[in-house]
Formats: C-alpha cells, sequence, structure tokens
C-alpha cells in the first residue's frame, strides 16, 4: 500500500471514529465498560497527530507507528487488539505483500491476542468476512455493514460481554462496529 493511501485510510478511520464516538460508547455500555469510543476516539487522535508530525518511508513504517499509538492511548481490550491488529498489517507491509496478506497477518495477531474465533461476537466477525469479501473481490460498504449487524444477533462467549450470557444478544459488538468503520474508510480510501 501506497503511504498516501495508507495515511488517507487512517485519516478516514479518525472521522468516522469521531463522529460515531458516542454510539460506540452507547453500544459498549449494555455488554462492556461503556468506554469503547472515548478510547477508540483518543487512540486516533494521537495517529493523526502522529502522522501530521511525521514523514514515513513505507506504509509499513506508518502502520508500526498506528500500532504503538493505539497499544499507548487505547484502553481496555481495544488497544492491545487493534495494535496487534496493525502490527501484523506492519509486518505483512514490509514484506510488499497484498492487502489480503496483510490483513490476514492482522487477523492472526488479533487471534494469538484475543484467542477468539468467528461467531464468538468480537471484532473478528467483520475482519475474517471482509477478508473474504477482499479475496472474492466482492467488498462494499453495504457487506461491512450485514458484517457488523450480524453481531447483533450473536451470544458473545468471549471477552467482557461474554459475562453477560444470553443478555448478549440483541447488542451489535462495539469492537465489532468500530472495525466496521475502519473498512468502510478502507473502501473511501480506496485501497482495494
Amino acid at each position: 500500500m501506497q503511504v498516501e493511501v495508507a495515511e488517507k485510510w487512517m485519516h478516514l478511520f479518525h472521522d468516522k471514529i469521531q463522529q460515531n464516538k458516542d454510539y460506540l460508547s452507547e453500544l459498549d455500555t449494555p455488554i462492556g465498560d461503556g468506554d469503547h469510543g472515548a478510547n477508540m476516539a483518543r487512540g486516533m487522535t494521537a495517529v493523526v497527530e502522529m502522522i501530521k508530525a511525521s514523514v514515513f518511508e513505507s506504509s509499513a513504517d506508518l502502520f508500526k507507528q498506528v500500532s504503538m499509538q493505539l497499544i499507548s492511548k487505547v484502553g481496555g481490550a481495544s488497544g492491545p487488539l487493534y495494535g496487534s491488529a496493525f502490527m501484523g498489517i506492519a509486518k505483512a507491509e514490509q514484506l510488499g505483500g497484498t492487502l489480503e496478506a496483510a490483513l490476514k497477518a492482522g487477523i492472526e495477531l488479533i487471534q494469538k491476542r484475543g484467542k477468539a474465533e468467528e461467531d464468538e461476537k468480537t471484532m473478528l466477525d467483520v475482519w475474517l468476512p471482509v477478508l473474504k469479501d477482499i479475496h472474492s473481490n466482492q467488498l462494499t460498504k453495504e457487506k461491512i455493514r450485514e458484517h457488523v449487524e450480524r453481531t447483533k444477533d450473536m451470544k458473545a462467549t468471549k471477552g467482557r460481554a461474554s459475562y453477560l450470557g444470553d443478555r448478549s444478544i440483541g447488542h451489535i459488538d462495539p469492537g465489532a462496529y468500530s472495525s466496521g468503520l475502519l473498512f468502510e474508510a478502507l473502501v473511501e480510501a480506496e485501497a482495494l
């Protein structure tokens, strides 16, 4: 991925997080700590400030710094999970792989960190189907929103929401929603 495209992707993601900050925390209130929006907004503000203050030779360098910012600035589980994802993306970008390979590497580190699989009502329920959509060249904003919406009817079996058991059903997973924003930004950045 070209550095300009990577920067555009992060700027668009930042804007979407800021616009949806309150809604993300609203989603997180019944099944989490209620701070996902504030945490992600703080992390993405730090990312954008870091991008503005830096010159990157490669997208791998950029994504490595994104990872560091998210790990250090985003509280809860989201910081380490998103940080791990971007570290995986950075490593794959360093090898000059495809977007598909980069996302696959990101997913592997999310799974390693979070010990989650598909259909457990986590961010992976967006990342994994998006990877399949990219593979089949069918990623659209509509599909991304469908993946996010699908988490509403799932029972959480990982993370804080899993403590609620059946009461987690009927709520969109906040990490899935913020991941949806990430991939909508990817589509808008024309990174595909």
